[in-house]
């Protein structure tokens, strides 16, 4: 009977050993805690992406990347100073009041310590508020309105994503110069607004003209009256500030734009989009990020173990920038010892540098805006790719793209 009793005794405790192996593995947010510290609480992040709508792809990119960057910044213990991060994942349907629900929801429901995104500007600004009403950092990544850091600005708010005004040097040191006529095509809404209005400044410094201003619905399918009219006023250069699945590349080559001596520049787009560009192989631009344009030792582990977990696919556009915001986090929360109160946060992160795929980022003090490379480059075809690939002409420093400080702080 001893034996029996002793047996089943083994078994129960077997089975309740690999229950708790099992309950362990549950999230990547969940982990043991290593540092010797006990029931302190977790750290709890609430992230607002685009899982649906136009942006999807974009929301898509943030979050693999945030993932991989809490990954890499705490050696995948997720966790950091003794706490155990936490995440939680709200849709915005690329829609502001939606955005506005789900991040009051995040920061009342979970009691979130910090706010982080979204993919779309207008979702963003819509949010901005509530980061000054609850007292909570926000990383916003990767909508990129200069309205972030400009005229909405609040203390709470650190802009990991490059702005407006940074694509617009970028853009502008690749065609701007004197004598150069140049038109422009956006869509309605702040993202394209404040990208052309930074562009504009840019290219002028230059000594450029800005012949034509066309703004199209964001939801847009057919681009033929913007083209033509941008056709009618004969510019040098064309150049495009887009984003979203309903690109205007495709009408633009119906159209003939480049036969009629018109050259097309634009920042160069995620993966999908590439795959739209072929007729705009040979032209000279800018980009945020392509996968072999970095060359560190954190964006070679971003794409390797990107290829790991993702079937062989590289980071895309926007991933590398969902691993800076999360590895931003973790280095603040590391400087602050622990502690998550939003004073001493802000106090740590202004001014603060950080490494990041792209090299090193520092959040600006003035205005929190993380000042970053950016690429010049052109497409080209690559022999075993199916899309024109960025190729580069040369690294814009992050003292050569620093934007303006627009805030009025």
């Amino acid at each position: 009977m001893k034996k029996g009793k002793l047996a089943l005794v083994g078994l129960f405790a077997s089975l309740m050993m690999f229950a708790s192996a099992c309950s362990s593995e549950k999230s990547t947010t969940e982990s043991k805690n290593t540092s010797g510290k006990k029931d302190l609480p977790p750290i709890k992040i609430g992230v607002l992406a685009s899982k649906t709508g136009a942006l999807e792809s974009y929301g898509k990119q943030t979050l693999r990347g945030f993932d991989l960057g809490l990954q890499y910044a705490t050696d995948g213990k997720m966790e950091v100073e003794g706490r155990k991060i936490e995440v939680y994942i709200e849709d915005t349907e690329t829609k502001p009041e939606v955005a506005v629900q789900k991040a009051t929801k995040l920061l009342e429901e979970n009691k979130v310590d910090f706010l982080v995104g979204s993919s779309s500007s207008a979702d963003t600004l819509a949010v901005l508020p509530l980061a000054q009403e609850y007292k909570k950092v926000m990383v916003v990544e990767p909508a990129v309105a200069d309205s972030i850091t400009g005229s909405e600005f609040n203390k709470y708010i650190f802009h990991s994503a490059r702005n407006s005004s940074q694509d617009a040097v970028a853009g502008a040191a690749a065609i701007a110069k004197k004598g150069v006529k140049i038109a422009t095509l956006a869509p309605d809404y702040s993202f394209g607004r404040d990208g052309v209005a930074a562009f504009k400044d840019a290219a002028k410094k230059l000594g450029a003209d800005i012949v034509k201003e066309e703004y199209a619905d964001p939801k847009a399918t057919d681009f033929t009256s913007n083209i033509q009219k941008i056709i009618e006023a004969k510019p040098d250069y064309l150049f495009v500030v887009w984003a979203g699945a309903n690109s205007p590349w495709k009408q633009i080559a119906d159209m003939k734009v480049q036969e009629k001596g018109i050259k097309i520049s634009t920042g160069a787009p995620d993966i999908a989009a590439l795959s739209t560009m072929e007729p705009l192989i040979g032209m000279e631009g800018f980009t945020v990020y392509y996968n072999d344009l970095p060359k560190n030792k954190i964006n070679d582990w971003l794409v390797s173990e990107h290829k790991k977990k993702y079937n062989g696919e590289v980071p895309d556009l926007f991933t590398p920038g969902g691993m800076s915001a999360a590895i931003s986090i973790v280095e603040a929360v590391k400087k602050t010892k622990g502690d998550t109160d939003a004073d001493k946060l802000i106090s740590k992160m202004e001014g603060m540098s950080f490494d990041t795929p792209k090299g090193k980022m520092t959040y600006r003090k003035e205005d929190h805006q993380a000042l970053q490379s950016l690429y010049a480059i052109k497409l080209e075809k690559k022999e075993g790719v199916p899309y024109p690939v960025p190729t580069l002409i040369r690294e814009l420093t992050p003292e050569e793209t620093a934007p303006p400080i627009r805030n009025k702080k």
